[in-house]
């Protein structure tokens, strides 16, 4: 069963969500970048946390039947960057999301969703 880009996108951030991740924002990078239509950027407040938000999404994407392409950074659980083909999920420990500042880079796109 195909998933589509839309319903991994809500997928993803419901799943976030419900492991309690912190500043769930969605942007849409249709038109802006080949490397995906969505991303979704949130955080976690521990190590052990930004691993459970990654495991659930891989966990809900997988009984979806969605191709979970790649993930790093589960080790160290300091970045997570979850690959899910259409979906970029980036589960970022709180101190390194602040260092990062994803969306500024991509701050061309618009968001679709913040939880």
């Amino acid at each position: 069963m195909a998933v589509n880009s839309n319903e991994l996108l809500n997928m993803a951030v419901q799943a976030a969500d419900d492991k309690k991740a912190m500043n769930i924002v969605a942007l849409d990078l249709k038109g802006i970048s080949l490397i995906a239509d969505y991303f979704v950027i949130c955080h976690g407040n521990s190590d052990a946390q930004v691993q459970a938000i990654a495991t659930e999404i891989r966990k809900r994407a997988h009984d979806a039947g969605a191709n979970v392409r790649g993930i790093e950074g589960m080790d160290s659980a300091r970045w997570v960057l979850m690959d899910l083909g259409d979906v970029v999920v980036h589960v970022f420990h709180r101190d390194e999301r602040e260092y990062y500042n994803i969306e500024r880079l991509w701050s061309d796109a618009k968001v679709v969703e913040t939880v």
